[in-house]
C-alpha cells in the first residue's frame, strides 16, 4: 500500500525563525492557507546548518507540521 504523499508545500520559501541543524529541531515560517505559519524543520541533506534570517527551500514536507529544507538555489534569491 502507498502512502499518499502531500506536496503543498514543496518548492515554498520560508524564513528560518530557529536555527536549523543536524539533530535539532528547528523553525520556519511559511505561508500557509492563506496566512503564515510555525512549521518543525530539519536539514533534507542532514549535514546543512541554516541560521536565523535565512531564507530557505522546501524539498519535503511531512504532516501536520514538519519540513525538510535546503538551501535557496542562486536563480531564486532577489537582489
Amino acid at each position: 500500500m502507498h502512502r499518499e504523499v502531500d506536496r503543498s508545500l514543496t518548492g515554498r520559501i520560508g524564513r528560518v525563525t530557529g536555527r536549523i541543524a543536524p539533530g535539532t529541531i528547528g523553525e520556519v515560517m511559511l505561508p500557509f492557507l492563506g496566512g503564515t505559519s510555525a512549521f518543525h524543520a530539519h536539514p533534507f541533506d542532514k549535514t546543512s546548518v541554516f541560521t536565523v534570517g535565512e531564507k530557505v527551500l522546501v524539498i519535503y514536507y511531512e504532516p501536520p507540521q514538519t519540513v525538510y529544507v535546503d538551501a535557496l538555489p542562486d536563480v531564486l534569491k532577489k537582489d
